[in-house]
């Protein structure tokens, strides 16, 4: 079972490497979205600090949701989807499996880039500390809720739209959680708690989403 998740965790990374084009979108996306915002509301460093949390964790989940329709697709397309699910292995290891690949290609590099785009907000280092915290614990929630929304409008017409329907308020524990770690952080009192349910959402989430996941993509399929 554990070679089976790490040969779809490995067969993803491989096909993200011959497609830069895709995954770097998502970076170009992230750190364009971030940049925009301190040109648009002004240089006053205080307001660049206060609205700092918001921004970067918005800019994340918007980057995550930009990558999430082709999390199924391209197997479905060419039928090794199916050839997939017809395999003795469970059908949630594939589901977790893809939504591990995902976060590795598109949430790590979000979390590398965060402490840089960070100084344009004027974010001292232990604040910085803790937005990557609050991102390393969150953002593998964004690509396991995303599984279930891409499993679930798979081969759908308009489904990229339904997608963002459905996916926008599961996101929305994650965002407040996180963006409220990085908050709190900056006003002195303490990010425990807000990452303490952030990492209670995740865990949730790694238990429930697979599961619900691996059930739509065999309805799909059939």
């Amino acid at each position: 079972m554990l070679h089976f998740l790490l040969t779809v965790i490995r067969r993803d990374l491989l096909l993200a490497a011959r497609r830069k084009g895709d995954w770097l979108t998502s970076q170009f996306f992230f750190v364009m979205v971030v940049s925009m915002f301190p040109l648009g509301i002004g240089p006053e460093p205080e307001m660049l600090r206060r609205v700092a949390p918001g921004v970067m964790w918005v800019a994340a989940l918007l980057a995550s949701l930009l990558s999430l329709s082709r999390l199924f697709a391209e197997d479905y397309r060419d039928g090794s989807l199916e050839q997939m699910l017809l395999s003795p292995e469970p059908p949630v290891l594939l589901a977790l499996g893809k939504a591990l690949a995902h976060w590795l290609i598109y949430g790590i590099p979000l979390l590398l880039i965060a402490p840089v785009l960070g100084l344009q907000f004027g974010l001292p280092a232990d604040v910085i500390g803790v937005l990557m915290l609050s991102l390393l614990i969150g953002t593998p929630v964004l690509s396991l809720l995303g599984g279930v929304g891409a499993a679930l409008t798979l081969g759908l017409r308009g489904g990229g739209v339904l997608l963002t329907l459905l996916i926008l308020p599961l996101y929305v524990p994650a965002l407040i959680f996180g963006a409220g770690a990085v908050d709190s952080a900056l006003s002195g009192l303490g990010p425990e708690a807000n990452l303490s349910l952030l990492a209670a959402f995740e865990v949730l989430t790694l238990m429930v989403a697979p599961w619900v996941a691996a059930a739509a993509l065999k309805i799909s399929i059939e």
